[in-house]
């Protein structure tokens, strides 16, 4: 008998599942999406931070070059443009305990881009090795019963049509309406968490100065440690020859949408390189506003009953403020889940497959959950969370870990295995790890960036701040 799944979304985790539903076998498999969806690397409006920076960590890379069968993501994306960026010995990283220094070692690697040539890549990949079919509609709920969903309903002039299906996936992303759905079918009761630090994202895109193909990425992060709203900047390498300089402030330091406010915040930073950097580049884009950056936890996988051939994947079961990079791998993450889980089963029907996806989808989105919240809730005016005992204790953990990082290659390691999403936080309680941390930096902390003498020469050049 034919089978077939629907995917709600065409962004990146409804790409990844729609392409995991492909080659295990489903006869058909189409994507819905409200946008009409661009044949170039363009930005659309269903991704309301496609315009700022996105990092692509190691942890996620790998599990989209499993998840898209006969095509490596990461040439295709180096091909188009695209950075790799190794954390060890390629950027300019101000943490809240200081610089950390750059080491002539092996590290994990993310790349760089911007989102719409990320997403556009994923999408062509996935329709040139896989059968599936994309259509634009939007979805206004499901159908079927609180047992077992048998579709969807789709907005249609006239009336609004149904499409049946085996299965379902929402990878509709932050704005899913599942709770809403779910309710449809009888299923209330739904736990959602809202933690929203109030982060504005403003973002300009620059033209490389020449000379400065090389320069590093370069950050200052935001420091949630003393009592006041955090602000950073990011200047990241992109496709084109290009910049994307990203700055994001937290309630009550929330970035301006003026080009010279935009500078000005950047220059008053606790280091001001990202400033210095783009006082001497030439502005490609105006400056883009989004506020569209709390952290939204559903607890989906603790309903009491779940249906049959339903599952919520991506930013739809859990979405994280963008400024800590996770969102990305976290949908890769899921879509792996939903690849293993139907290998196991071995067929769309299998019972309590939906279950199992589920709740492996949402321990795959907990620790990055854990990271993103345990930051948030630091800062003043933050809205739906307050640190406890555990957060501080972690807390000082870190700061620990952060500081002896600035010098310790050990200490450093564990911190970007964590980041990249290699491994799980707990790396940072390994014993060379905590050894690391007790011990401290073996070094002094630096003064100032650490620049080589060519680096120092293109940034004096680029600067007109006079700072």
């Amino acid at each position: 008998m034919s089978r077939r799944a629907v995917v709600i979304g065409a962004g990146l985790a409804g790409m990844l599942a729609a392409s995991v539903l492909s080659t295990a076998g489903v006869d058909e498999v189409i994507v819905l999406d409200r946008d009409e969806l661009p044949e170039e690397p363009e930005h659309r409006r269903g991704l309301p931070q496609g315009r700022h920076a996105h990092l692509l960590m190691a942890g996620g890379l790998a599990a989209m070059e499993e998840l898209v069968p006969g095509v490596s993501l990461r040439k295709r994306l180096l091909a188009a443009g695209a950075h790799e960026i190794s954390l060890s010995s390629g950027m300019l990283a101000r943490t809240p305990e200081g610089w950390l220094r750059r080491w002539r070692r092996e590290g994990p690697v993310m790349l760089t881009c911007s989102r719409a040539l990320l997403d556009w890549t994923v999408r062509a990949a996935v329709l040139e090795h896989c059968p599936v079919e994309v259509r634009k509609a939007a979805v206004v709920g499901l159908t079927g019963s609180a047992g077992r969903v048998r579709g969807v309903r789709v907005a249609a002039v006239g009336g609004d049509t149904d499409l049946d299906a085996d299965f379902v996936v929402d990878a509709s992303g932050r704005g899913t309406r599942v709770v809403t759905w779910l309710d449809g079918l009888g299923l209330a009761g739904v736990r959602e968490h809202t933690v929203d630090s109030g982060l504005v994202n403003a973002t300009r895109v620059y033209r490389v100065p020449e000379g400065a193909e090389r320069f590093p990425l370069t950050i200052v992060q935001s420091d949630p440690y003393v009592s006041r709203p955090g602000r950073s900047a990011m200047v990241l390498p992109i496709e084109d020859d290009r910049w994307m300089v990203s700055c994001g402030g937290t309630r009550g330091g929330e970035p301006p949408a003026d080009p010279e406010g935009f500078l000005r915040y950047t220059l008053d930073l606790p280091d001001p390189i990202v400033g210095r950097l783009i006082s001497g580049a030439e502005p490609l884009t105006d400056v883009h506003l989004s506020r569209s950056t709390s952290n939204v936890r559903r607890y989906l996988e603790n309903s009491a009953r779940w249906p049959e051939g339903f599952v919520v994947l991506g930013d739809a079961l859990a979405t994280f403020n963008p400024a800590y990079g996770h969102g990305m791998s976290v949908a890769a993450f899921g879509a792996r889940v939903l690849g293993r889980e139907l290998e196991r089963a071995g067929h769309l029907g299998a019972p309590g497959l939906a279950r199992r996806v589920l709740r492996g989808a949402a321990r795959s989105a907990d620790p990055a959950w854990s990271m993103a919240v345990g930051q948030d809730v630091l800062y003043p005016g933050v809205r739906g969370g307050r640190p406890g005992a555990a957060d501080r204790v972690v807390t000082a953990y870190t700061r620990r870990m952060t500081r002896a990082a600035a010098g310790s290659f050990a200490a450093a390691s564990a911190i970007w295995d964590v980041t990249s999403m290699r491994t799980p936080p707990t790396r940072m309680f390994h014993p060379g790890a905590v050894l690391a941390a007790l011990a401290g930096s073996p070094l002094a902390p630096l003064t100032g960036p650490p620049l080589t003498p060519g680096e120092r020469e293109v940034l004096r050049g680029l600067d007109r701040t006079g700072v």
